[in-house]
């Protein structure tokens, strides 16, 4: 699931010390580690520096290196399960299937609630067979839910200027501003007119400037929208795991995450880079122990914002 605009290389691999220094959690069956962001956790068809290849480095005395026992999408960050033997590695995979391990995410996004907590509850399917791993609100898409909470919110922040167009096209007002959720084409509805509408069933990528179904454009963009006029740090949990089902769903409340090129208006490349990241697990892996709980650092490139709504460290 390493389908951000992936064409370029941003880390390189991580050497053994390294990869070592990022283990959050050790024992007999599993390891626990903090994902760089930018860093694809598999070897693309293109090549290029992955995760996978530093395994090597974390046997700590195993016959073979540990696997993983779940993903994270290339520029998300944080905790990631790895079981260090076949048995281990099926077991976590069952209590990931069965939604048993509770997962917790960070992620700053534009506008946002004005409520403090609350629930998204839509469904979500494969965007079309061109777009990979691509995804979109679909009613008859499998059922995905989330969790969030409000942790913190910024001060309002400076406002630009619309340009001409963007005057002349009507775009609409910035993340997070009135009290609803427009319908899915874009046309306002009552309530808040979506500032990204996401791709519906048999409607494609919509794109930008309405032209053909290029790869440089993401679903929904939509040329000359406003800036958002403040920011909100969220904590969001995945009760179902559906691919980037974060970030659909946000983007669906009409606050996309910062820095996610593909469902929000991060840029291809450069800053700001994807503002998510998973900063809890809690793992149930033994009957006759506690769960294992892992916290990972927030990281470097989310300080600012995260700062600005109010986190002062970890």
């Amino acid at each position: 699931m390493n389908e951000s605009h992936a064409d370029q290389f941003d880390v390189p691999e991580l050497t053994a010390d390294e990869i070592q220094a990022r283990v959050l959690h050790r024992d007999g069956l599993m390891l626990v580690i903090d994902k760089p962001p930018g860093l694809p956790v598999h070897r693309g068809p293109k090549g290029g520096p992955n995760l996978e290849a530093s395994f090597e480095f974390l046997r700590f005395g195993l016959p073979r290196p540990p696997v993983l026992a779940h993903r994270l999408d290339r520029d998300t960050s944080g905790c990631l399960v790895l079981g260090r033997h076949r048995k281990a590695t099926a077991t976590l995979g069952l209590l990931f299937k069965h939604s048993r391990i509770s997962k917790t995410y960070w992620a700053i996004v534009e506008g946002g609630p004005t409520e403090d907590q609350g629930e998204i509850d839509l469904p979500i399917a494969r965007l079309n067979a061109e777009r990979g791993w691509w995804q979109k609100v679909d009613p008859s898409g499998l059922p995905s839910l989330t969790r969030w909470k409000v942790m913190g919110r910024s001060g309002v922040l400076a406002k630009s200027a619309p340009t001409p167009d963007a005057a002349e096209s009507g775009s609409p007002p910035p993340c997070g501003e009135g009290s609803g959720v427009g319908v899915d084409n874009g046309t306002p509805s009552l309530g808040r007119p979506h500032p990204n509408p996401l791709p519906q069933a048999g409607e494609g990528a919509r794109c930008a400037g309405g032209e053909g179904d290029d790869l440089s454009r993401k679903p929904g963009a939509i040329v000359g929208a406003l800036p958002p006029t403040h920011l909100t740090w969220l904590a969001l949990e995945p009760i179902t795991g559906r691919t980037h089902q974060l970030r659909v769903h946000c983007a669906a409340m009409g606050w996309p995450i910062v820095g996610d090129n593909i469902y929000g208006n991060g840029p291809r490349f450069g800053e700001p880079r994807l503002h998510l990241h998973a900063r809890e697990i809690i793992i149930p892996l033994s009957r006759n122990k506690p769960p294992v709980a892992v916290t990972a650092p927030a990281p470097t490139h989310m300080h600012p914002r995260l700062q600005a709504c109010g986190w002062t460290d970890d």
